[in-house]
C-alpha cells in the first residue's frame, strides 16, 4: 500500500492507494493517533510534506513505515493539479510516492535537531530583544528626545532609567528596559550552551579553525548543512546556501547575475560576516589575495560575497575530508 499524508497542527489527512492506483481509504486522523493508522499498514511507503510540525510525526510513522518526507516547494512545482484541499493533497502524495517521484527533503538526525533547535532559540531571542529596542527608540522619537541612545548597553539603559516620561510612558519605557535585560540574560545562557555543544562536535571543532567563524558562526553552519554527505559536491552546497550566481543564457550569450538567494539566509548573512572578518580583522592570507583581486574589478560587496563562497567551497571540503582549515590544500 501507498500512504499520502496531508499533516496539519492537529490532524492529518490520509489517503491509502494500492498497487493499481486505486484509493482504498481516505480517513482524517488526529495526529496523536497516527500510530495506530501506521501501524495497520506496517510495512507500506509513505510520504508527507515537510511542515514545521513533521519531526515527530516522520519518527512515530517510521517506526512502522517507509517514509518519505516531501520537499514542499518542489512539490508544488510538480503536482499536476490546481485544486488545494486536504483530500486532493493526500492523494496526490500517495500518487508521487506510488510512482517513486516524491521530490525527496532533508531529514536531520538527532544531533542536527537539537543544533538547530539552540541557534534558532538564540536567533529569536535576539530579534526579540531588537524589537523592544526597537519600541524605545519610537517612544523616545515620540517624545522629541533625539540622543543616540542604544538600549542594549548598559550605558544606554542608565540612560534612559534618567529621563522623566509622563504616565503612561514612563511604565512602558521601564517595561521595555527589563524585557531587554531579561532577554540578554537567556541570551547569554543559550550561549554558554551553544559553546559548549559547538566545542564537543567534531564537525563545529574543524569550522573553527577557520578565521572568522565563531562557535555560534560554526553551530549555525552545521545546524543548517547537517550531514555533509548529503550534497553531491562542493557546488551542490553553495547552491543549497543560495551563494550560487544565477545563469542567463540565450543563444551564444552566457550572463552571471546576482547570487540566487535560495535557502538559509541565515547561513548566508553568517558566512559573509565570517569572510569580512577574515578579510578585513583576521588577514586571512587565502581569501585576503582572493578579495583584493576581485575587488578590483568589481565592489566590495559582490567580492565579499565570492569571498563567502569560497570559504563556504572550503568547508564542504573540511567537513567532507575531516580536515582542519589549510587552504593550500583545499581545492577551491
Amino acid at each position: 500500500m501507498y500512504l499520502g499524508i496531508d499533516v496539519h497542527k492537529r490532524y492529518a489527512q490520509v489517503a491509502v492507494m494500492d498497487e493499481a492506483g486505486e484509493i482504498v481509504e481516505e480517513v482524517r486522523v488526529e495526529n496523536a493517533n497516527l500510530d495506530d493508522l501506521a501501524q495497520r499498514y506496517a510495512g507500506s511507503q509513505a510520504a508527507l510534506e515537510a511542515t514545521s510540525n513533521y519531526y515527530h510525526i516522520h519518527d512515530t510513522l517510521s517506526e512502522h513505515l517507509d517514509v518519505t518526507v516531501a520537499h514542499p516547494k518542489e512539490l508544488n512545482q510538480i503536482a499536476d493539479t490546481d485544486k488545494k484541499t486536504d483530500r486532493v493533497d493526500a492523494k496526490e502524495l500517495a500518487r508521487m510516492v506510488r510512482l517513486n517521484s516524491v521530490p525527496e527533503s532533508y531529514v536531520p538526525t538527532d544531533e542536527v535537531r537539537e543544533a538547530r533547535a539552540l541557534v534558532r532559540g538564540r536567533q529569536t531571542l535576539v530579534e526579540n530583544r531588537t524589537k523592544y529596542a526597537n519600541k524605545i527608540h519610537g517612544l523616545l522619537s515620540d517624545h522629541g528626545i533625539t540622543e543616540d541612545v542604544k538600549p542594549l548597553t548598559q550605558e544606554g539603559r542608565e540612560f534612559l532609567r534618567e529621563l522623566s516620561l509622563p504616565t503612561p510612558w514612563d511604565s512602558l519605557l521601564e517595561s521595555y528596559i527589563e524585557l531587554i535585560e531579561t532577554l540578554s540574560e537567556e541570551i547569554r545562557n543559550l550561549e554558554e550552551t551553544i559553546e559548549e555543544r559547538a566545542g564537543s562536535l567534531k564537525e563545529t571543532q574543524l569550522l573553527m579553525t577557520i578565521p572568522g567563524v565563531s562557535y555560534y558562526t560554526a553551530l549555525t553552519i552545521y545546524a543548517e548543512l547537517g550531514e555533509i554527505s548529503r550534497f553531491d559536491g562542493d557546488k551542490s552546497v553553495v547552491s543549497y546556501v543560495g551563494l550560487n550566481p544565477v545563469i542567463r543564457e540565450s543563444g551564444d550569450s552566457r550572463i552571471e547575475g546576482s547570487i540566487s538567494k535560495r535557502g538559509s539566509g541565515r547561513v548566508r548573512w553568517l558566512l559573509v560576516q565570517a569572510a569580512n572578518t577574515a578579510v578585513h580583522t583576521c588577514n586571512d592570507e587565502y581569501l585576503s589575495r582572493f578579495y583584493e583581486r576581485l575587488a578590483s574589478r568589481k565592489n566590495s560587496q559582490k567580492a565579499i560575497v565570492a569571498c563567502a563562497r569560497k570559504m563556504l567551497v572550503s568547508i564542504y571540503h573540511m567537513l567532507d575530508r575531516g580536515e582542519v582549515y589549510d587552504p593550500p590544500d583545499v581545492n577551491a
